[in-house]
């Protein structure tokens, strides 16, 4: 398996959306609460500061995703997010890690300082301990501040990086 990260291409459209919406659906991770579309994708990803995907170039076979994007506006528009997925039957295969590298790389090129996560899941622990690992600091917790799909609040940790 050659797996690299590179800017996404349409080709892979359908691939991505489904591996989004895997994330969205199964409803403990990403704020999101609406799946993508083939149209609604397309613009969602090209809308990003930058949308890159993890691809097992031997198979042509995208395996993960990630997007970059500012965090807020004006004189705190330095800060950057980002978003990751991976496909549910590759993970532990330390794709994440490969796509969290990438953008941290790529924010520093598109003029970015810092990177912040603002809602990781406090059970979220495979990527915290991720985030941990690349030198991210955790900024404190806010209580409750995420809607499981269950119906539950769960708290959030949010995560930041000087680039």
């Amino acid at each position: 398996m050659n797996i690299i990260v590179r800017k996404y291409e349409e080709k892979y459209l359908e691939e991505m959306i489904k591996i989004w919406n895997e994330v969205v659906e199964t409803g403990i991770a990403f704020p999101q609460m609406e799946t993508l579309s083939l149209n609604s994708a397309k613009n969602f990803f090209d809308e990003q500061t930058y949308t890159a995907i993890a691809i097992d170039e031997e198979k042509s076979e995208v395996l993960g995703l990630y997007i970059l994007h500012p965090n807020n506006v004006g004189r705190c528009g330095h800060i950057c997010n980002s978003s990751y997925a991976v496909k549910k039957d590759c993970r532990g295969l330390h794709i994440g890690e490969k796509l969290v590298i990438d953008s941290l790389e790529q924010g520093k090129k598109y003029g970015f300082r810092i990177i912040r996560f603002n809602a990781v899941v406090a059970s979220n622990i495979h990527a915290r301990n991720l985030y941990e690992r690349l030198g991210f600091k955790q900024l404190g917790v806010i209580p409750e501040g995420f809607l499981m799909k269950d119906g539950h609040y769960e708290d959030i940790c949010p995560y930041y990086r000087e680039l």
